[in-house]
């Protein structure tokens, strides 16, 4: 399978918040904009695969700067690096003041994608060529990355058999 650069991956798209969009606060609902984050990562993930992708896990995601309402929001995506079927996506996300056009960073984050066949098991997918300072940045950091959610996720399925399945009302 032949390597892509990681520019071929990449997906761009903006939004305008509007009052529906926000919380008690006048800024944009979290649960609103990772919905947004997960699409465009999506999106990014079938471009460098060219095949159906399913989010295998949302990194930490720091709210660095709030997006206000009335703002514009710009979601960048990109294939950073990948692994035998899964693709790490890096999303940035910058808030435009449409008045003043200053623009801010407000959030970035990782997510996990892996690639899925016509029935519906994991396939492999092309390595990644980073070209950019910040590709190539992105791409060193990569596997560190890597190795600490497959970490997190062993603790996670660790902790998951030892969780109740009772209702709260039946204890």
């Amino acid at each position: 399978m032949e390597a892509k650069r990681a520019n071929e991956s990449r997906a761009v798209t903006s939004v305008h918040v509007l009052p529906s969009d926000t919380n008690n606060h006048g800024t944009f609902f979290g649960g609103k904009l990772m919905m947004y984050v997960d699409n465009i990562a999506a999106i990014s993930a079938m471009r460098h695969a060219r095949q159906l992708v399913v989010t295998a896990s949302i990194d930490s995601v720091d709210f660095l700067y709030p997006i206000k309402v009335g703002s514009s929001v710009c979601l960048e995506a990109i294939v950073t690096w990948t692994h035998h079927t899964s693709m790490e996506v890096f999303v940035k996300i910058i808030t435009e003041d449409l008045m003043s056009s200053e623009r801010t960073l407000c959030t970035t984050c990782f997510l996990t994608f892996v690639a899925l066949g016509d029935d519906g098991k994991p396939v492999s997918v092309p390595k990644v060529i980073p070209e950019s300072e910040e590709e190539k940045l992105l791409y060193n950091s990569a596997e560190k990355r890597y190795l600490h959610r497959k970490s997190r996720r062993s603790e996670t399925k660790t902790f998951a058999s030892n969780v109740s399945l009772e209702r709260p009302w039946d204890r």
